[in-house]
């Protein structure tokens, strides 16, 4: 396996689902349940997705990662956006890649979800390196990566520019479905963990699951295709599981009784009621 894994993977903290919470007062403190919350694009439920408004949320909701979406502009700027175009979340149109960066800069990325919020502008990936890191973990995405040849390289070149480049690294880690672009950057970054995205059972196979197992920490499918057994499999294989998307109360607790090691949520407080 690439890495030896801390635990089950990441930095465990205390969270109790409102589900949970008779179960685990049943518990000894040894035996407590151990998640971690991760803000999808931020607290998306409540702000808009992929915004400073979003993760600021996340950070005060005391979620213990921001989940963010890295893509590079036409003139070579990294900016974090989940979608291959501005169409849905912002007041433009067209594609990230063709766009140049003083565009993505000017589009209102905030008013499509309330008026409260507009103005909200597209954040670049060094703005939120330099704004949260030491202070929360940042699950960084590399979205799309096939459309931007070198962005590895680059997203690379910002980590090790603030030292996050090295094992006890603030939290930092590296995920994609497009997993030749994780196996480059697990050789790039050595010391970061590294995940595989996937929605698709044909992933689940053992023979599948030992491949990621040579280059990735953590295993991150889409509640739908996630059972007992799949986490059981991934815990044998020392790799983390990390598991996306909740938005809803029974999501997260049909992940909490799967025992996952991570909860990719829209809303924080629905996996640790005190956020």
């Amino acid at each position: 396996m690439k890495k030896t894994l801390l635990g089950a993977g990441f930095a465990f903290t205390l969270l109790f689902s409102p589900f949970q919470q008779a179960f685990a007062s049943e518990l000894t403190t040894g035996e407590k349940r151990q998640i971690d919350t991760v803000a999808h694009r931020g607290a998306s439920g409540y702000a808009p997705e992929n915004t400073i408004a979003a993760f600021d949320k996340a950070l005060d909701m005391k979620a213990d990662y921001i989940e963010i979406d890295v893509q590079r502009s036409k003139d070579g700027r990294l900016v974090i956006i989940h979608d291959t175009t501005v169409n849905r979340t912002t007041d433009g149109t067209g594609n990230v890649k063709d766009l140049t960066f003083e565009q993505l800069e000017n589009l209102d990325a905030g008013s499509f979800k309330g008026e409260q919020f507009k103005g909200e502008k597209i954040p670049t990936f060094e703005e939120v390196l330099d704004r949260y890191h030491g202070k929360i973990g940042i699950l960084i995405e590399m979205k799309s990566p096939e459309l931007y040849p070198g962005i590895e390289e680059m997203v690379v070149e910002e980590l090790k520019k603030r030292n996050l480049d090295k094992p006890q690294n603030d939290k930092i880690i590296v995920q994609s479905f497009n997993f030749d672009s994780v196996k480059k950057m697990s050789q790039l970054l050595p010391d970061v963990p590294m995940g595989v995205l996937t929605s698709s059972k044909a992933d689940t196979t053992d023979a599948a699951l030992k491949e990621f197992a040579t280059y990735a920490d953590y295993f991150n499918p889409s509640y739908g295709i996630v059972s007992k057994e799949l986490v059981d499999k991934v815990h044998g294989l020392g790799m983390g599981i990390s598991s996306w998307t909740v938005r809803s109360h029974e999501a997260a607790q049909f992940l909490f009784d799967m025992n996952v090691d991570a909860i990719i949520t829209d809303y924080p407080d629905f996996v640790d009621p005190r956020k």
